[in-house]
């Protein structure tokens, strides 16, 4: 879980610093990443497409735009990975306050929302 995290905080640095570049092209229309599944499902699809370019020995001009366009759905994906995980961090940390308290109350409240979106990243059933 530790290195999903390391690679979502750097991935959303690099999507961040790309956006400086992107402001010198023509920019596109990104499919939204409204929810944690939006996200994991356009992270996937997505990542799909960018590899089937990728693997091509020799990029044209209109690969290169097929990359550029499809990048901005990754982002979008990338920044609601980022938003979720902060979210994550705060009702883990709950958790982890109220098992020092001994308060069940707030366990029982923030354990399930964090288990929740944990699961979904690593990819778990629940």
């Amino acid at each position: 879980m530790r290195h999903l995290l390391s690679a979502l905080a750097l991935a959303g640095l690099l999507a961040a610093s790309g956006a400086a570049v992107a402001d010198e092209v023509d920019h596109y229309e990104a499919q939204p990443s409204r929810t944690l599944e939006e996200a994991l499902t356009n992270l996937a699809e997505y990542n799909d497409r960018l590899s089937a370019i990728m693997e091509k020995d020799e990029l044209t001009p209109d690969d290169l735009d097929a990359i550029h366009q499809l990048t901005y759905t990754l982002e979008n994906a990338l920044a609601r990975f980022n938003t979720e995980v902060e979210g994550m961090a705060v009702n883990l940390e709950e958790v982890h306050l109220a098992s020092e308290r001994l308060d069940r109350e707030t366990l029982r409240e923030h354990g399930p929302r964090y288990l929740r979106k944990a699961r979904m990243l690593a990819g778990q059933d629940e």
